[in-house]
């Protein structure tokens, strides 16, 4: 009886290993491959080369980009489909610009006199209104 609680106890451990390898860093073989054919064809549909897709993607494996694109490249040839131009250019992809920092409200606040949008004046200049 003992043995068998035993049994169940290292069963309902081994059942997490997969979980417990991605968590390590592990990379999963069969998940890199789907990941590089997808990012392969996604590049044949857009339109781009091979070098521009190894470049776009370099943490891809080569291998698996390779093989999808060339898949897509058949498979848009069989149905005579046109590549998608992309909307994004290569070069904003490859060096994006730093978001600009958010101030904090008492920056804000100083900045502004609490009122957003309003323009600042000299202190001796007055409204031509008045």
């Amino acid at each position: 009886m003992r043995s068998v609680a035993w049994l169940l106890f290292f069963l309902s451990l081994l059942a997490g290993c997969d979980q417990m390898k991605e968590r390590a860093g592990f990379p999963d073989p069969a998940r890199v491959e789907a990941d590089g054919k997808a990012i392969g064809g996604a590049c044949r549909h857009a339109g781009r080369g091979l070098e521009d897709c190894y470049r776009l993607n370099p943490e891809a494996a080569k291998s698996a980009v390779y093989a999808g694109w060339k898949e897509m490249n058949e498979y848009m040839a069989k149905n005579n489909i046109e590549a998608v131009t992309p909307t994004i250019p290569p070069e904003s992809l490859t060096s994006p610009e730093p978001a600009p920092k958010k101030k904090s409200k008492k920056a804000a606040a100083a900045e502004g006199d609490g009122e957003a949008g309003a323009e600042k004046k000299p202190a001796g200049e007055k409204d031509a209104a008045h």
